[in-house]
């Protein structure tokens, strides 16, 4: 498959990774030549530098035999006239463009076929808070997505010293949670996967991926020791786009706080979020997190753009009391530094979406995708369909496909229903499956298997 991407920035190149080791034919355009020349010592792709609108540059790039164009530049204006260019000249592939401003998301009908012609738009910081709001409401997990229009969900904890979970096999966690709903779907031993199987044995530090029905969550999380307190006071370090969306999500049911340096954005912040309070400063000021009790904080939140503040002030706030803290980091790597500072859970908006990306490139009938530890694996709910093809798993039992190890059946969905999965479970047409990989080269097996309808 030829992809262009649109801009080689934190998420360009977070797709352009992504996507380079999956026998795709990947193109980046971008105005800055020391970015392409990173990526391209990196990975086996094409590059050109340029203007991404510019229909010279599109041509440059190949623009007609494309099949996707995936515009994630910093601009959104560019983004929206790259798609609006393509579409005017060319024979369209299919676009996907990246739309961060609220004044442009709160107007749909400014995209379609009447609108702006892009096939699919998606927005970061919205994913992002989504994201937070669901650690927020699950304040056990490290992660949390939904599947089959929220039916399903799999969520993942870590496993303490003394925990319930330390030593136990998954079998015998499986008579624990009793119901064949409820999967494990994994497990990952510093940062590296481990076959399921009923002997398996977890083991403090292990992070447990666990599928499980919508409203089974909480009482999954009961029984494994993980279900906390709700988290009612909560200070956001960082007025930008994702803490003003996360602020409007929150400000109804939570005593929200937050902290803003620019003081313009401070009070352009403050017209619009009437019922939370914000603070103009420094979040890794010690004065002002004392002043604002900190220490009876149940949730602090760093999600500036500025990775170094983020880390620097969640673990300030972690050490002053704050009961929870939530680190946003735009670069993977600085993870490495979270297990000295205390911070809970670290956020990678570039994985979150990653996924909403991924689902419109996966080559088989694919409604969901989320990209999961760091990008090396991937939960994916597939559509089941009848064709031509003998891979179809249509009319097939469970114990007959013939997955590689590494692959997990976590949930499946038929009408509307979370329904149980044994060896001798029959695929019906229109089946949603949701799968976990765990590791990327195997997800070529999930979109052989799950090939859409011609």
């Amino acid at each position: 498959m030829k992809i262009l991407i649109l801009g080689a920035g934190v998420t360009g190149s977070a797709v352009a990774a992504a996507l380079a080791s999956e026998e795709n034919d990947i193109m980046v355009v971008d105005f800055k030549p020391l970015l392409l020349d990173a990526l391209k010592e990196r990975f086996d792709i094409a590059t050109v530098a340029g203007n991404a609108a510019h229909p010279t540059v599109l041509e440059q790039a190949g623009i007609h035999d494309t099949d996707i164009v995936i515009a994630v530049t910093d601009s959104d204006e560019t983004n929206m006239l790259a798609c609006l260019v393509i579409n005017a000249l060319y024979s369209r592939p299919k676009t996907i463009a990246r739309v961060r401003a609220i004044e442009y998301l709160k107007h749909p009908q400014l995209f379609g076929s009447k609108g702006i012609p892009i096939d699919h738009v998606i927005s970061p910081e919205q994913i992002v808070m989504e994201a937070i709001r669901n650690l927020i409401d699950f304040p056990g997990v490290l992660h949390i997505s939904d599947f089959a229009g929220g039916l399903v969900r799999l969520f993942s904890v870590k496993v303490t010293e003394i925990g319930f979970l330390t030593g136990k096999k998954i079998k015998d966690l499986s008579d624990r949670l009793a119901n064949n709903k409820i999967r494990v779907a994994a497990i990952f031993r510093q940062g590296k996967p481990l076959l399921v199987n009923g002997q398996a044995v977890i083991e403090a530090g292990d992070e447990v991926f666990i599928v499980a029905p919508r409203d089974e969550v909480r009482r999954v999380l009961k029984e494994l020791n993980k279900l906390e307190a709700p988290l009612k006071r909560i200070i956001i370090a960082g007025g930008g786009h994702i803490g003003k969306r996360l602020g409007l999500a929150l400000e109804n049911d939570h005593q929200v706080k937050i902290i803003e340096k620019d003081p313009r954005r401070a009070k352009k912040i403050s017209n619009e979020l009437l019922k939370c309070v914000i603070l103009k400063g420094d979040c890794a000021d010690e004065t002002l997190l004392l002043d604002e009790s900190i220490d009876s904080t149940d949730l602090f939140c760093a999600i500036t753009d500025n990775d170094g503040a983020n880390i620097i002030s969640a673990s300030l706030a972690k050490s002053l009391g704050a009961r929870k803290t939530i680190c946003l980091l735009n670069h993977i790597s600085y993870t490495k530094l979270l297990p000295r500072t205390g911070i809970d859970v670290a956020v990678l908006p570039n994985q979150e979406t990653l996924g909403s990306i991924l689902k419109h490139v996966r080559r088989g009938d694919v409604a969901q995708v989320s990209s999961l530890c760091g990008g090396t694996a991937e939960a994916i709910e597939a559509i089941a369909h009848a064709t031509n093809d003998t891979h179809s798993v249509v009319g097939k039992r469970v114990d007959t496909i013939q997955f590689p190890p590494g692959i997990v059946l976590g949930a499946l969905i038929r009408n509307q229903h979370v329904i149980e999965i044994h060896h001798d479970t029959v695929f019906e047409e229109n089946d949603h499956v949701v799968m976990f990989a765990m590791e990327k080269k195997l997800v070529i097996n999930i979109e052989k298997n799950f090939q859409p309808l011609k």
